[in-house]
């Protein structure tokens, strides 16, 4: 029996969705799956729902659920992190204050003043569940969902966990690239590297051909309106035809993995003003507010579908990686992991994310070579940020905490360094309760 822990459990939709996922798998229908969370409320949601899942299915799995993580861990084969520190009410707190001063985040969860504050109060945590698996399960895989990766990745590794961090920000661009360029499927193929939110299509092929220019041209035409996907697009989410991507793959040579609205606030470009933010996305999509809006019915509708249909696999890498683990089936997923000269021309001990091999030797990534030097000049402007945040939390270092701020690059396009100063300091006050550390 396979003993999985998902941390975070009381989340809204994501946990409920992962449970699925790994009961979909004929290796892991005996699995034990344990929901831990510090909410008794919306830890007992999520389990009811997934021991419905279960009965349904008549699956042989056995679900547990606990508010106590030491209990949790105890004996676990995979962890899987997939929590938000301090919850809506905290992630407020990142964005709004941070408006006020004229650095409008549109999603604030990987770089910016969000992303920086976000990872602080994850690595608290993370800290303390680092401690326990070295303890409790030191054999056990981490299979980090949470945001920011990158930080929350780098953090973990150093602290000597196994960790693999999973996104589908890739699959979703490769997926979108082939609706735009006019593939179908298994007719079409490709290869990422880079940093989280901030990876690059290197190749792409039709039919075994290269593509890539084929590709260029096709986003183009998509951008200007000319050209049309074969496949649905939401382009709210996508920040409507996907300009910010388009001027980042011109400048770059290649297309970036995150949508145009996270992209927006990783460079100095597109969020100055609200009518430069206008002109390039003209219909906003904003993260906290759509968060503030879930609501219980968009789970129950979740939870009635996943008993109604016979279970399979959603995108999410989690299940593949274990099923393989217990298999020996071989997979390829993308992961990120400690670069250990994997991307030559990205720091050593940085969070990458590449192409991984699994089986049943675990999760083996796999060697990218050299980023463009372009693709690789911005990733190293958004590594400085992250260093910058781990150095913080492992230090307790206010100063670093200033510093992060500074370099990131929207924060610093739009204020003056005595203002990014000021807000750096608002932000630890306002929360202080999530950073004990910093007070």
């Amino acid at each position: 029996m396979t003993t999985i822990i998902i941390v975070g459990a009381g989340g809204f939709e994501f946990p409920l969705t992962l449970g699925a996922d790994f009961l979909s798998f004929e290796s892991l229908r005996d699995a034990h799956l344990v929901l831990m969370d510090i909410d008794p409320g919306t830890l007992a949601r999520t389990e009811g729902h997934l021991r419905r899942v279960v009965d349904a299915h008549g699956s042989p799995a056995r679900i547990s659920a606990t508010t106590d993580r030491r209990a949790a861990l105890r004996g676990a084969d995979v962890v899987v992190c997939c929590f938000q520190v301090g919850g809506v009410d905290a992630y407020a707190l990142d964005v709004e204050i941070p408006r006020r001063y004229g650095v409008d985040q549109t999603v604030g969860d990987t770089l910016g003043p969000g992303g920086i504050f976000r990872g602080l109060r994850s690595m608290h945590a993370l800290a303390e569940i680092c401690r326990d698996m070295q303890e409790l399960c030191p054999d056990a895989l981490l299979l980090q969902y949470a945001n920011p990766m990158a930080i929350n990745c780098w953090f973990t590794s150093g602290e000597g966990i196994r960790t693999v961090g999973l996104c589908h920000s890739i699959q979703h661009t490769a997926e979108f690239l082939a609706g735009v360029v006019g593939a179908t499927d298994g007719h079409w193929s490709f290869r990422a590297a880079g940093i989280n939110h901030q990876s690059w299509l290197l190749e792409y092929r039709i039919d075994g051909h290269d593509a890539l220019d084929r590709l260029r041209d096709a986003v183009r035409a998509y951008a200007r309106g000319e050209r049309d996907s074969i496949a649905e697009v939401d382009e709210w989410y996508g920040g409507g035809r996907e300009q910010v991507r388009t001027a980042i793959m011109e400048l770059s040579g290649h297309f970036p993995t995150e949508s145009s609205h996270h992209a927006s606030e990783y460079l100095p470009f597109f969020r100055r003003t609200p009518a430069e933010t206008t002109s390039w996305i003209g219909e906003r999509w904003d993260y906290l507010e759509q968060c503030r809006a879930h609501g219980s019915g968009e789970l129950q509708q979740l939870a009635d579908e996943l008993c109604a249909a016979p279970l399979a696999a959603s995108e999410e890498y989690a299940a593949q990686i274990v099923d393989s683990i217990v298999t020996g089936t071989p997979r390829v997923i993308y992961g990120n992991v400690p670069n250990t000269g994997l991307i030559r021309n990205l720091p050593d001990g940085c969070c990458v994310e590449v192409p991984c091999l699994v089986d049943r030797n675990g999760v083996q990534p796999t060697y990218a070579g050299a980023l463009p030097a372009t693709c690789a000049g911005i990733n190293l402007a958004t590594i400085g940020v992250q260093a910058c945040t781990v150095e913080a939390y492992r230090t307790r270092s206010r100063e670093a905490v200033h510093a992060a701020l500074a370099l990131d690059r929207l924060t610093s396009a739009v204020l003056s360094l005595a203002d990014v100063h000021r807000l750096a300091d608002e932000l630890l006050e306002a929360q202080a309760p999530w950073l004990p550390a910093f007070s």
